[in-house]
């Protein structure tokens, strides 16, 4: 090794910015992120961006932001310049997307640089040049009107290189494209208009209002994601979050529309997939991801972003409380999601209608021999009560059609029909109106969500008729739901029982694993285990919780370990102990081939509907759909 080599000395400024940008500058796409972040931070309400071959050889972003004041455009090339951050205390609570003030020059060093800007008040414009090499930026007038312009062309020509590793056109553009959308989704007061090779590819007006939002959403996600998807917007004075999370029966096969942003910064944090992937984790088919848009407002002072050189990561001062506020929040409004009465297609919305509290043997719960189907001729209302439900629900709706119904006057009384016998809801609606007794609303304008039932099919599947047209419903997947949530209703209410092990378990873990058990202990007690630290790395568990006895014990508790290291909290024993519940549930629920009265099937359809993630079985398959008489007159031709 030569003496020169070992001597410690300065950098030169070009190849310390060539080390920053191999941090900043990877592709294209890094280059789009960093300006359009500044044009953002700018105050800019337009931002035209123009792009041609992927981005690599040329990037044009223009602004009608505040602008650059002359004698600042040589000083916004140079390294760690920033208008955003002048004391500590503004970097403890970052409000702006950028911060570090470094894009400029970074791109700079491996490009060939053009910005020309116009400073707010400022009567001319004026330009700097650079070629990516260690020189003195010169100025001169442009033309221009108020804002910036950065022109980037011939991306990486002075690193040959890296620009090796760059991809085709299209897949460059492709993460470009992405950029582009996300920064759209973030701020939707911005108008953004994106040019491929002079072809328009985005053109997005500001968008304010929630219909213009809205429009947005569609633009850059498809209309599918907004008609299967739910609004969300809770707030709990510290946290806030707003968006839209995807129905469970519309995930993906990728992870390609999860948009997550942190007071309008786009995020790709572990601890908000791990809250986000536990609310959908009863509800989302085996290898499937859920699709959302979500917005999280919280103090800039409790999330720290300065923790990695892109800025996609965060870390938040108390990781517990976020996760568990956006857990609850999307456990909370998946599992309001119900039929609901206005919806004319397959999609539904939100039901403030609280689920019943269930327990006992109605609720599902099991006995000694691991589950109790359930009786469905004990279980199930009968003619006369299917009758009564009429009644109350024409009480409780007089505005869709017929006259407020009272007293004596109801469907019971309308309707005189024997209990015992199968029940006819179209009959029943038939016989009232003609009795000329009480004013009854028609059939298509007052019926449940989900309908009444006409017949079943091939023992699977139960045929309703709703004011829409046509409801089918899978009467295992429907029931198995139905069940275990009412299991899991009546297991909460109990609490985890415990039960010691004949032979207690000893377990070989780090000594960090051990003093987090040790300091967990309560935590564990909870959760029904009983565990004791008998060494530095040794743990023995003497308790598991009762129903997972046959489960595998050390697995589960390191299982639970690694996460309280890494996450902060676990739910892999309320997982476990759901699955079980599942299984059970599946187990007592009705099979196919079971034959039902219309009692029977009208008592499943009305237990759907105050059931919370009726729309899913326990595997998340999908338990109704509807066929819409606009769908029924497709399918035979009707009226073309």
């Amino acid at each position: 090794m030569s003496e020169s080599f070992r001597r410690i000395h300065s950098l030169s400024p070009r190849l310390a910015n060539q080390i920053a940008a191999g941090e900043v500058v990877e592709r294209p796409a890094s280059v789009v992120k960093e300006l359009l972040e500044n044009s953002l931070d700018a105050g800019a309400s337009r931002i035209d961006l123009d792009v041609e071959q992927g981005g690599v050889k040329k990037i044009q972003i223009r602004d009608n932001g505040v602008g650059i004041m002359a004698e600042d455009l040589p000083l916004a090339l140079s390294r760690h310049a920033t208008s955003k951050i002048h004391t500590l205390e503004d970097l403890e609570a970052v409000a702006s997307l950028g911060f570090r003030g470094e894009a400029l020059a970074s791109v700079s060093s491996v490009s060939r640089l053009t910005l020309t800007s116009r400073a707010e008040g400022a009567e001319h414009a004026f330009q700097v040049v650079t070629e990516g090499r260690d020189m003195t930026p010169e100025v001169s007038p442009a033309a221009h009107p108020q804002g910036t312009t950065v022109e980037m062309r011939d991306l990486f020509f002075n690193t040959p290189a890296r620009r090796k590793f760059l991809r085709t056109e299209k897949t460059e553009f492709s993460h470009l494209e992405e950029v582009v959308r996300r920064l759209a989704l973030s701020r939707f007061d911005v108008g953004f208009h994106l040019r491929h090779n002079q072809k328009t590819v985005f053109a997005l007006p500001p968008a304010r209002t929630e219909m213009e939002r809205e429009r947005r959403i569609a633009q850059l996600l498809g209309n599918q994601f907004l008609q299967q998807s739910v609004v969300v917007d809770i707030n709990n004075n510290a946290l806030r979050i707003q968006g839209w999370v995807g129905l469970p029966t519309f995930s993906r096969s990728q992870q390609d529309q999860q948009y997550f942003f942190v007071n309008g910064r786009v995020i790709r944090d572990r601890l908000v997939a791990h809250a986000i992937r536990q609310a959908y984790q009863d509800v989302l088919y085996n290898g499937r991801h859920p699709v959302f848009v979500l917005y999280l407002y919280v103090d800039p002072a409790v999330v720290d972003v300065n923790v990695h050189p892109t800025k996609h990561e965060v870390r938040f001062r108390d990781g517990r409380l976020v996760h568990d506020f956006i857990f609850s929040s999307l456990h909370r409004a998946l599992a309001e999601v119900r039929p609901d009465a206005n919806a004319a297609t397959d999609a539904v919305t939100l039901d403030a209608t609280p689920a019943p509290v269930v327990h006992g043997q109605a609720a599902g719960e099991f006995g000694g021999q691991g589950y109790m189907p359930l009786n469905l001729p004990d279980s199930r209302p009968t003619g006369a009560q299917i009758r009564e439900q009429m009644a109350g629900y024409a009480r409780l709706h007089p505005e869709q059609g017929g006259e407020e119904v009272s007293g004596d006057a109801s469907y019971s009384s309308a309707v005189a029909q024997d209990s015992s016998s199968a029940f006819d809801p179209i009959a029943a609606f038939t016989a009232s109106s003609s009795s000329g007794g009480v004013a009854l609303p028609k059939v298509d304008e007052h019926l449940p969500p989900l309908g009444f039932a006409m017949a079943q099919l091939h023992g699977i599947y139960i045929l309703s008729q709703n004011q829409h047209g046509m409801v089918i419903v899978d009467m295992h997947a429907a029931h198995e739901r139905i069940v275990y949530e009412r299991m899991k209703v009546a297991w909460q209410g109990e609490g985890v029982k415990s039960q010691p092990l004949l032979v207690p378990v000893s377990l070989a873990v780090s000594e960090r694993e051990a003093d987090s058990a040790e300091e967990q202990q309560e935590f564990f007690q909870r959760l029904g285990f009983g565990l004791q630290r008998m060494g530095t790395e040794t743990l023995v568990v003497r308790e598991v919780p009762a129903l997972l006895r046959q489960a595998d014990v050390p697995k589960l508790v390191t299982d639970v370990l690694s996460d309280l290291l890494n996450i902060g909290q676990s739910s892999r024993v309320e997982a476990h102990i759901n699955e079980l519940l599942g299984t059970m549930a599946c187990h007592g629920s009705v099979r196919a081939n079971r034959q039902l009265t219309l009692d029977e099937m009208n008592g499943l359809l009305r237990d759907m509907e105050r059931t919370e993630r009726s729309g899913q079985c326990n595997h998340g398959r999908p338990t109704w759909t509807q066929l819409s008489m606009k769908d029924l007159d497709r399918l035979f031709m009707r009226g073309q």
